[in-house]
């Protein structure tokens, strides 16, 4: 024994690796949540925007007062005919318009 050398190895080494190791992917998955989280509320903000210029755009634009109701019945019609304005749309405001 005098020309070897003995080699004495830490029984916690391969434990504090194995620490290590899961810890740095425990923080590397979380972070990745994180990132992915981030982005599917960006993508819902973004949804969110859009729906409301939708909305904004399909709102006809008001009556000009004093302008005569045959008029604003062929507005609404034309707001139908482009696709602006859906046929229940169209009946509602015709409907307002006309009183009834």
């Amino acid at each position: 024994m005098l020309g070897r050398r003995m080699v004495v190895r830490r029984a916690g080494a391969p434990l504090l690796r194995a620490a290590v190791v899961g810890g740095t992917a425990y923080a590397a998955g979380r972070a990745g949540a994180r990132h992915s989280q981030r982005e599917a509320d960006q993508d819902a903000a973004i949804a969110d925007v859009q729906a409301q210029q939708a909305y904004a755009q399909a709102q006809p634009p008001p009556p000009a007062v004093g302008s005569d109701i045959t008029a604003q019945l062929k507005q609404l019609a034309d707001l139908k005919a482009s696709g602006v304005l859906s046929y229940e749309e169209f009946e509602a405001a015709k409907r307002k318009l006309l009183g009834s």
